[in-house]
């Protein structure tokens, strides 16, 4: 029987083939299990198949190993207070502790009808008090919201949040996003705390950790694993469906290169372009026709000064399509951008 591939095609999906970043969520592990947290919130960015819903799930599978964590995973485009309260009072174990406390949520209509005990009316209250019932049990709640949007919902459950972080309860938040949905939500006058909350920005993965995985996986000497690591770039979703796909020939990365490119562009960087405005595109264009990546060559080429271009280097930055980390030099993150960019000006 042929062995199920270790790799996955699938956003977001935990799979068998995964490198940890380890430094990282043990920051955010280590912050948020302290008598007295360092922080309560973190917020994940990163472009398109980074790792950020796997990062996430990550952290939440080392903190359900312990007991005394409760892990609520909710829906961006649903009512998230409404949603919260649900699941907390569906978790096993927990609405004997909320009837204990002589919580009445019949109004609310979660069936938990306290005798002698006044309903509660308002959902706000209703979370504070359950959480206030599970500090007693020395319980903390880790919510997780995966993708988030600068949405109506999104803006009520944050400002609740707020309330319940000042009353020193016990629910901590993390929250998965790209750069400029992360950066909307930040940025409402009404939700201050969340842009002092860290950001914790997925980069490319260690090239060397890639090699070496495919090295062990598809038995390939040290330069054959560290060409098809390279051809990665250390981009995560690429690490996988060039894993994946190599897998299903049996180990001859170089017969799937052209499926590898063309998985790219169809389900990543076609939508990431797509995103991209009519001059970020041109600027792209430019980079991509660069044969150094020299900064006053592409300026050059688009006929802009430095004030002009530096907006749009700091943006495609920020979208996580370029680098600029060697000073006067751009350079595409992703694998084979540079050809996609290309293309679309043929």
């Amino acid at each position: 029987m042929k062995k199920d591939n270790p790799y996955t095609l699938v956003f977001g999906k935990e799979p068998l083939q995964l490198i940890s970043r380890m430094p990282q969520s043990m920051a955010v592990i280590d912050s948020f299990t302290r008598n007295t947290p360092s922080q309560m919130v973190y917020m994940i960015t990163g472009i398109r198949g980074s790792g950020k819903t796997v990062f996430m799930t990550e952290i939440a599978s080392q903190l359900k190993k312990d007991k005394d964590w409760i892990v609520v995973e909710l829906n961006p485009d649903r009512d998230l207070l409404q949603s919260f309260a649900v699941k907390l009072t569906s978790i096993e174990g927990l609405a004997q502790i909320f009837q204990n406390a002589k919580l009445n949520l019949s109004f609310l209509g979660f069936g938990m009808e306290v005798s002698g005990a006044a309903p509660i009316l308002d959902i706000e209250t209703a979370i504070s008090r359950m959480l206030l019932a599970l500090k007693a049990h020395h319980k903390r709640v880790l919510v997780l919201i995966d993708e988030v949007t600068d949405t109506k919902e999104m803006r009520i459950f944050a400002s609740a949040y707020q309330i319940l972080i000042r009353q020193d309860l016990p629910v901590f938040l993390l929250m998965t996003g790209l750069y400029e949905n992360i950066r909307e939500l930040q940025d409402e006058k009404n939700l201050t705390f969340l842009y002092r909350a860290p950001r914790i920005e997925l980069k490319p993965l260690n090239i060397t950790s890639i090699a070496q995985r495919y090295k062990k996986v598809f038995s390939l000497d040290d330069r054959k694993a560290e060409q098809m690591a390279g051809l990665t770039k250390g981009y995560p979703f690429a690490f996988q469906v060039m894993g994946y796909f190599t897998w299903e020939v049996g180990g001859n990365y170089e017969a799937i290169l052209d499926d590898y490119r063309q998985y790219l562009e169809e389900y990543v960087y076609e939508k990431i372009w797509s995103e991209l405005s009519r001059e970020d595109r041109r600027v792209a264009y430019a980079v991509a026709s660069s044969p150094t990546g020299k900064i006053s060559e592409i300026r050059e080429q688009l006929d802009m000064d430095t004030n002009h271009f530096t907006p749009y280097r700091t943006r495609l930055i920020r979208k996580g399509i370029l680098e600029g980390d060697v000073r006067g030099y751009v350079h595409f993150v992703l694998p084979l951008f540079e050809d996609f960019v290309k293309s679309k000006f043929y």
